[in-house]
């Protein structure tokens, strides 16, 4: 196979793939992030603080424990916006709660001994991200350490996707146990971690919820295939790619640090707009250039990062969006402030996970498309034609379809 054929067939699998995607949405519509607060001043007696979305623990709970009455009069509480409706509905149905918590988040003992969960009576319900969250307080006690081995282990399964309520559901750890502080993340792939943990295991969890987190939000790809599409040098498509890391690393630590807080009914409408906006950059500019679309027409004094007026423009357009797509990546962890100094720094490793997706991305579709324009011009002018049309739909669709959600 050529490398022109080569380039082809790459191209067109990335079109495909656009079409493909459409069925995915909304990107962080339909998961959760639960958040646990694990403490112990002694090996024998955890406590974990957790805060899970009042809704689905109506479901959940309703669904493995059989309790109908919870579900009924939790449910209507919840769409009234009952709030103490919520708290007696969840405090008069404790023992089948209870049973639920102690069954999806356990505390091991260094020897492996399961710790004893016991949840408080009292509950409370507040908004995070204007969605109610249930506060609950479970204590666990649990075996003495041996002299020989030490620390615990913690597991979550809350709101797996077997139960089909949602999808990709993150349990947020910030842990101060054994004279130990730290923060893990836990999903599907990775349901425990030991406090014992290293560093290095910490901070690799977030890199690949980084990574996992990009590639599985058709969004934020899209909008990069649209970038990369119109880019018309390799030095613009680095600058532009830049831009949008520094930009969505501003608003994404701004958001963990709880300086912004914008309501996803905002955030997510506005990311799909900018993948349209985007795209139709490129595809208004293949109207009115047609062939000379990838021109790049630089002035003498155009300095060292050789760039037109068109490119210059287009660079603070993606620095502008890349604003927002960092709101959206907080958002994706329900980000709102900062725990700890350790969980600041497993955010900035989450962002360095999605930033070397976003590399590896680059890496494979620039040449190609590179090449493509080369040996076959039109053809290229054609196939990112294609390209940027399908991403611009979708971004219409998407932002129609999340504007009516809200």
């Amino acid at each position: 196979m050529t490398r022109l054929s080569s380039a082809l067939l790459l191209l067109a699998l990335l079109a495909a793939s656009v079409f493909v995607g459409a069925s995915a949405a909304s990107a962080h519509g339909f998961s959760s992030v639960v958040y646990a607060h694990v403490s112990s001043t002694e090996p024998e007696r955890v406590q974990a603080k957790l805060a899970l979305e009042y809704d689905l623990t109506l479901v959940s709970v309703g669904t493995s424990e059989k309790d109908d009455a919870f579900y009924r009069v939790g449910q209507k509480a919840w769409d009234d916006g009952d709030y103490p409706g919520m708290v007696e509905a969840a405090e008069q149905n404790h023992d089948a709660l209870a049973d639920y918590v102690s069954k999806r988040f356990s505390v091991r003992a260094a020897g492996g001994e399961q710790c004893t969960a016991e949840l408080q009576k009292n509950v409370t319900v507040d908004l995070q991200d204007e969605v109610p969250y249930a506060n609950l307080v479970v204590d666990y006690s649990c075996p003495a350490p041996s002299k020989t081995r030490s620390g615990h282990t913690v597991t979550s399964t809350l709101f797996p996707d077997s139960e089909t309520f949602v999808t990709g559901t993150k349990t947020i750890v910030v842990y101060a146990v054994d004279g130990k502080q730290g923060s893990a993340t836990l999903d599907a792939q990775q349901k425990s971690f030991s406090t014992e943990q290293t560093s290095f295991q910490r901070f690799g969890e977030f890199f690949r919820l980084g990574a996992e987190h990009l590639l599985g939000g058709i969004d934020h790809l899209l909008f990069l295939v649209a970038l990369i599409a119109g880019s018309r040098r390799l030095r613009e498509v680095v600058l532009a790619a830049s831009a949008f890391t520094v930009a969505h690393s501003i608003t994404f630590i701004l958001a963990a640090l709880g300086v912004v807080s914008p309501p996803s009914i905002v955030v997510e409408p506005l990311i799909a707009l900018s993948i349209a906006a985007v795209a139709g950059w490129y595809l208004w500019r293949l109207w009115r250039r047609r062939s000379g679309a990838d021109e790049l027409v630089v002035p003498a004094s155009a300095g060292h990062f050789a760039l037109d007026r068109a490119g210059w423009s287009r660079l603070a357009v993606v620095f502008g969006f890349g604003l927002i797509h960092g709101l959206g990546f907080a958002g994706a962890l329900g980000i709102h402030e900062a725990f700890s100094g350790q969980l600041l720094i497993s955010l900035l490793i989450f962002n360095v996970g999605i930033e070397a997706v976003q590399l590896a991305i680059i890496v494979l579709v620039f040449p190609p498309l590179s090449v493509l324009r080369k040996r076959a011009h039109r053809a290229s002018l054609v196939v990112t034609g294609i390209v940027t049309a399908g991403v611009f739909v979708m971004g219409m669709i998407w932002f129609v379809e999340r504007v009516a959600a809200g």
